[in-house]
């Protein structure tokens, strides 16, 4: 949803296939429990603390700015989310892994049954149940992802700018609450990929380098 005139609340909304589904269904069954916000067309570089004018126009160029209408497409909108965090909270949440596993190097086997755990945290105690994580690996020829829970399908969110050579045709992408689990294939060479672990909750990223390698 977009929001048309920052002076009023009238809210331009379009739904999605599901919200549509949902909808037919009846009231009961369109229940909207949580929603994201979002600033991706602001552009902060614009505020001007040197406006001659005086304090009152520094952010006049952000305020004046064109919004983003409604868009059914989530790859193209919602990529910087706003968040609530406590009052004098002076930090942006992060996500690392509970153990400080930076990158991973499996090699794979026939006997036995190599895999390694990304068990995902984010500071200051956010993105805890049920809103979990979207882990995304880049190549789905070179491991096997799962997850400890929540569904095991989501859309790749890919947004305008990203770099598509990163990505392969198949991707894979899961949704979990606090554990992944990478297991290397049977690859021909060694094979470079990356896993990037989204915060649901608070839209923060972590990029884990993986190194798959042949038996």
């Amino acid at each position: 949803m977009g929001y048309l005139n920052k002076s009023t609340t009238t809210v331009d909304a379009i739904l999605t296939k599901k919200g549509r589904e949902l909808l037919a269904r009846g009231r009961s069954a369109f229940n909207i429990s949580q929603f994201a916000v979002a600033d991706d067309e602001i552009d902060y570089g614009l505020y001007d603390p040197s406006h001659p004018l005086g304090t009152e126009y520094y952010g006049s160029a952000i305020e004046n700015m064109p919004i983003i209408e409604a868009s059914p497409d989530e790859t193209q909108n919602l990529r910087y989310k706003l968040v609530t965090l406590a009052r004098g909270t002076n930090l942006i949440p992060i996500i690392q892994d509970s153990a400080g596993v930076t990158s991973i190097t499996l090699t794979y086997s026939r006997t036995s049954n190599p895999s390694a755990d990304i068990k995902p945290t984010t500071s200051q105690n956010l993105n805890l149940a049920p809103f979990g994580y979207t882990a995304i690996l880049y190549d789905g020829s070179a491991a096997v992802l799962t997850s400890d829970g929540l569904e095991t399908t989501a859309t790749l969110p890919i947004f305008i700018g990203d770099s598509l050579n990163r990505v392969s045709n198949n991707a894979v992408v899961v949704r979990g609450t606090s554990r992944f689990t990478i297991s290397p294939k049977d690859v021909s060479k060694a094979t470079p990929t990356q896993l990037v672990i989204v915060g649901n909750q608070t839209g923060a990223t972590v990029t884990i380098p993986i190194l798959i390698k042949p038996a």
